[in-house]
């Protein structure tokens, strides 16, 4: 069975897994070094978030911190989930390979079936984009042909379609750049949509200057955008979109953004 005969859109959710980030956050790995994230409005963030989250009727688990891993509180690297089964990455930065076994017992309290990458590519969820017809892989730094490849027969079991697409030249991760709207729209930078891997779908550009906002999260009917890209709100609630803000700034120092931060299935 394929996603466009499956009756729950990809974006439809009750349950979501969180990790509260702990004091070696502020050592995460970025791009660039736009200084410390304080970890007090961290961690009142990451609080506001869940509260978003759970204000949707979703049950939300709340992770403890792993203190040997700063970049632990991005879970959605660590994992895909989907309807049939959740698949454990291979995260193409090393310091976060061991955070997959840490996120394999949570998930086991919810899915039977659990599938891993085991390379020798890698592959992290951040690059990893469930619309209502398909799954998009894009590859970048931190995930190569293999892992997608190894991905691909995985999900083609469930009945599952890949499609393999490129992530523009200094962007982290396919996310970065494009979020899901609904089963046929997408929001994306105009950077990433020039590239032509959305052709078929409804493509809402984000406005130029506030690229960063095109990470965000359709979690049932609530869209939850990071605070500060007023062009971007606008332009969503302007096509009826339910938008609810959260602070994400010291996150972002970390290049982490509003999809990074849950597991959602």
């Amino acid at each position: 069975m394929s996603l466009v005969e499956r009756s729950e859109p990809s974006w439809q959710f009750t349950r979501a897994i969180t990790r509260r980030p702990g004091q070696s956050a502020v050592q995460g790995l970025r791009a660039v070094n736009t200084g410390a994230p304080d970890l007090a409005q961290m961690e009142a963030d990451h609080a506001a978030y869940v509260a978003l989250l759970r204000g949707t009727g979703a049950e939300v688990t709340v992770l403890d911190p792993l203190e040997e891993y700063p970049d632990a509180l991005f879970v959605e690297d660590t994992a895909l989930c989907l309807p049939e089964g959740a698949v454990l990455m291979r995260p193409g930065a090393p310091s976060r390979l061991g955070e997959v076994d840490h996120m394999a017992g949570p998930l086991s309290a919810s899915y039977d079936r659990i599938a891993r990458i085991e390379g020798p590519g890698f592959i992290e969820g951040g690059d990893i984009l469930v619309t209502g017809r398909e799954i998009l892989v894009g590859l970048s730094a931190r995930t190569d042909a293999a892992g997608a490849a190894e991905l691909r027969d995985i999900v083609a079991d469930w009945g599952h379609a890949l499609r393999v697409v490129e992530t523009p030249p200094g962007v982290l991760h396919f996310k970065t750049d494009s979020s899901l709207l609904d089963s046929g729209t997408i929001l994306s930078t105009a950077r990433l949509a020039a590239s032509g891997c959305f052709d078929g779908y409804r493509v809402l550009i984000v406005p130029e200057g506030e690229e960063a906002a095109a990470n965000l999260i359709r979690f049932n009917e609530a869209v939850i955008m990071a605070a500060g890209f007023p062009r971007t709100e606008g332009l969503l609630r302007a096509e009826g979109f339910d938008v609810r803000v959260v602070n994400n700034s010291e996150c972002a120092r970390l290049d982490g953004g509003m999809s990074c931060l849950s597991l959602r299935f």
